[in-house]
């Protein structure tokens, strides 16, 4: 059981094996002495949310098992939904006050070009020429026109591009970019140019060390967000042993909870229904997994209260250079 004591070094199982002489290298990484505004080190997102029944789903497996939710997160994008979908998903949010994040998306893992299936040079899911650009400014357009306030990006010139229209008031202020993990920066320097560009909160690789989040963040005050349990298609870690060390030395980030041995459903339709569904259960079970994980450390790190989605003060490069 945690207490309030100032948080220190903590790993499951160390303190019973520095008795016979092993000790943990984790333990010289300096803790983190940001936090999210309101003085919380981390909150919880559910990623692959897909739709309005998924988007109940998730609501009320986190209010069965316990599990706070700060942010539920879509993949297939604003084009996979209708406005009556979108406008069903943002009520039952705004109802429990939780952050909706749809993507925009298309990108070049959809397109006809052959580059993203390349062993090298691989564009992944960036924007491909000015029509996909186009599209995704397009479906931030209509998504937030229908009251969505947290958009998933995935290409740098897209966030340049919604950075701009977000500076000149034509997408609203209160507006959110999070960079997707298909383009996550890897280093201190590619980190801060995501915020500098327009990002609020930023994806890293989840194979990331304790001492690489500690890198990062020792150089940056933006958001992090990472993925606790990684889907295949991204690494497949699971990494809910490590929980404390990576919030101790990254806050704050927002912890997500994806799904190792689960399909890639993008993007996603009724004729995975039941895939979808019971993949969003367990997400929020895995979440209920990390958080007990999290709970058993001696230490303390206070969690953002949930309906908060204020960011550490950005940086940005000047607009309409």
């Amino acid at each position: 059981m945690n207490t309030s004591q100032a948080a220190g070094p903590y790993s499951p199982g160390t303190a019973s094996l520095a008795g016979l002489g092993y000790v943990s290298g984790t333990a010289a990484i300096a803790s983190s002495a940001k936090s999210f505004p309101d003085g919380g080190a981390w909150r919880v997102e559910i990623p692959s949310v897909e739709g309005p029944e998924s988007v109940r789903a998730a609501l009320d497996e986190a209010a069965r098992l316990g599990v706070p939710l700060h942010r539920i997160s879509q993949g297939s994008g604003v084009t996979m939904l209708t406005d009556a979908e979108i406008l069903e998903m943002v009520k039952m949010c705004q109802d429990s006050d939780v952050e909706l994040c749809l993507f925009a998306r298309p990108g070049a893992n959809w397109d006809v070009g052959g580059a993203h299936r390349s062993a090298a040079g691989s564009i992944g899911a960036r924007s491909r020429g000015i029509v996909q650009l186009g599209a995704a400014v397009a479906e931030v357009e209509r998504g937030a026109a229908l009251g969505v306030r947290s958009f998933l990006v995935s290409d740098e010139g897209l966030l340049w591009a919604l950075q701009g229209l977000r500076q000149d008031g034509a997408i609203p202020a209160d507006v959110q970019f999070k960079t997707s993990i298909m383009s996550a920066p890897a280093n201190p320097a590619s980190f801060r140019v995501n915020e500098l560009l327009g990002a609020d909160t930023i994806n890293v690789p989840s194979d990331l060390s304790i001492a690489q989040l500690a890198e990062i963040r020792a150089s940056n005050d933006a958001t992090l967000d990472f993925y606790i349990e990684a889907p295949d298609n991204i690494g497949g870690f699971v990494r809910h042993h490590e929980i404390y060390e990576i919030i101790r030395v990254a806050a704050p980030l927002y912890v997500k909870f994806g799904l190792r041995n689960a399909p890639d459903v993008y993007p996603a339709g009724a004729q995975l229904n039941s895939v979808i569904l019971d993949s969003t259960r367990e997400r929020v079970r895995r979440a209920r997994l990390g958080l007990d994980e999290l709970d058993r450390s001696p230490f303390v790190l206070p969690m953002s209260p949930t309906g908060r989605r204020d960011q550490p003060l950005p940086k940005r490069f000047p607009t309409g250079a």
